[in-house]
């Protein structure tokens, strides 16, 4: 099975950069599943109905969100109409929406993708290790299903590391969102999983993580509130990992990043 996991969308740039090469995409590189982190696709501030539906259509199967899951009141309403967009599992009991979720793939095979989220420097909720072994335990990899990713949006590199750690041989991919740089240590580790610490952002990068200059640098320098930070809108650099995974026991066999147009230099995934 191929996938693609597309880092943070960020903004209109990002959101158009994904739909108008997507379709394409999904050809020259085979692929059986997209999932996109979509929590800053909405003016850089969480993702809505509408936007979900432009994305969904383009291509992406499933949408991951984050910290910014509820910044769209009307996404509370929406979301459990639209299973496909699933929020980090680890939110309390009763929070609207769904915390993984199971797409159905060509040749009756299925996939598990799964969004949790860090608590190092984010907000308190559930030990996202608990949730994820719970979660985990009710499927089997190469069994139930025939790949897993786990989105993990963190903010510490040490828990994002933690996590490959700790499910390596338990899942297809872990990959982390949400600090919007790629990190250079895409890998498979000892067990089999495919590892990125972060994939980056689908986003302008002549920004401050995606967000224009004047106002992040205003709060940056000046250490008082101004105007909220709005999106870049330059030419975005799309960032993503691409996995290869054995059907058999739905571990990776490769692993590449992919970085497309912008000011990033390029990397197009040679399986």
């Amino acid at each position: 099975m191929r996938l693609l996991f597309l880092g943070d969308i960020i903004g209109r740039s990002g959101r158009e950069a994904i739909i108008r090469n997507l379709a394409d995409w999904r050809q020259k590189l085979s692929l059986d599943l997209v999932v996109a982190n979509g929590e800053n696709a909405s003016h850089g501030y969480g993702l809505s109905p509408d936007i979900a539906k432009n994305l969904h259509n383009a291509g992406v199967d499933v949408i991951t969100l984050g910290n910014h899951a509820w910044d769209r009141r009307d996404m509370i309403g929406y979301i459990n109409q639209a299973p496909h967009i699933v929020r980090p599992a680890n939110y309390p009991a009763g929070t609207p929406g769904q915390g993984s979720h199971i797409v159905e793939i060509s040749r009756g095979r299925r996939a598990l993708v799964i969004n949790v989220m860090g608590r190092i420097f984010m907000d308190p909720l559930d030990d996202p290790f608990r949730v994820v072994s719970e979660i985990l335990s009710r499927h089997r990899l190469g069994v139930t299903v025939h790949a897993i990713l786990i989105d993990v949006h963190a903010e510490a590199t040490s828990e994002k590391m933690g996590f490959g750690a700790y499910f390596d041989g338990k899942a297809s991919v872990v990959v982390g969102t949400h600090t919007h740089v790629p990190t250079a240590d895409h890998r498979i580790l000892p067990a089999g999983t495919a590892y990125q610490t972060d994939a980056g952002m689908c986003g302008d990068y002549d920004s401050v993580i995606g967000m224009g200059k004047p106002a992040s640098l205003h709060r940056l320098v000046r250490k008082i509130p101004g105007d909220r930070p709005q999106p870049a809108e330059g030419e975005a650099t799309v960032c993503g990992l691409m996995v290869e995974t054995d059907d058999a026991t739905g571990l990776a066999r490769k692993v590449a990043p992919l970085r497309m147009g912008g000011h990033l230099a390029p990397n197009w995934p040679d399986f």
